[in-house]
């Protein structure tokens, strides 16, 4: 989810916790492990809506205000070219497709087109509802919005081609934040949670949940609400998954265990 939590929004967290609401959602869904490959520095100042890997360096899209755009070298963490969003934004996921970027604003119903190799506009598009994670599969734009639904985008008029129902046992996933194309399934963060989901990009339904909770950092600085997972990156040609947070001092390179 893209904004700073609220007091209600903890308080409604913690009623589902106390009362196992959402807890039907992992019930016989399995768990994949992982081990860390490689970790990278990451700007603890980015509030981390979208990632992805493209030629050989990240891209970064964020919230808060300002939100920017920015392409980061993997090795150093080093800012290589940024692209402010007026400050009536605040930004959210992000994804590259034939040569343009596209990136999402949270409550203004607007995205962005950019000129990937420079950051130079090239137009918008409006979508209803609320913008948060974007990926793509090669031949359509891929968005979620904060709720169970994902939809499917045609890059070129941006109409809604389609759309799945996320679910996990049987139960509606909502909270389903940014999105990542891996192999033919969507990689999902989830609001608030450590856990990635894969979900099957056919029926929407969640095959495994990735929980990297020991990841998380802890500390005077971090916020538990707020500085959460979120970011996935996919290298297809190294064949690399990386994943970072909101405000994380570090990003990860992982590779996912075998399920049992």
């Amino acid at each position: 989810m893209p904004r700073p939590s609220s007091l209600l929004a903890a308080l409604s967290l913690g009623l589902m916790l106390a009362t196992g609401a959402g807890l039907r959602t992992q019930a016989h869904v399995p768990v994949q492990g992982f081990e860390v490959v490689k970790t990278y520095p990451h700007d603890d100042g980015a509030f981390t809506e979208g990632l992805f890997f493209h030629d050989g360096h990240l891209y970064e899209s964020t919230g808060l205000y300002p939100s920017f755009i920015r392409q980061i070298r993997l090795e150093t963490g080093e800012v290589l070219r940024q692209r402010d969003l007026p400050t009536i934004y605040f930004g959210e996921g992000s994804t590259a497709l034939n040569g343009r970027l596209y990136s999402l604003t949270w409550r203004n119903q607007i995205g962005f087109i950019w000129k990937l190799d420079d950051f130079t506009p090239l137009g918008g598009f409006s979508y209803t509802g609320e913008g948060w994670g974007m990926t793509n599969d090669g031949a359509r734009l891929i968005m979620s919005d904060g709720t169970d639904q994902i939809r499917f985008l045609d890059p070129e008029t941006l109409a809604e081609t389609g759309r799945i129902r996320v679910t996990a046992d049987g139960q509606p996933l909502d909270q389903i934040n940014e999105l990542e194309w891996v192999d033919g399934e969507l990689l999902a963060n989830i609001w608030q949670d450590s856990r990635i989901a894969r979900i099957d990009p056919a029926t929407g339904h969640v095959k495994a949940f990735i929980d990297l909770s020991s990841l998380v950092p802890s500390g005077p600085d971090i916020d538990p609400n707020d500085d959460v997972l979120n970011g996935i990156a996919w290298d297809a040609a190294g064949k690399r998954l990386f994943v970072t947070g909101k405000r994380w001092p570090q990003l990860f390179e992982i590779r996912l265990k075998p399920l049992g």
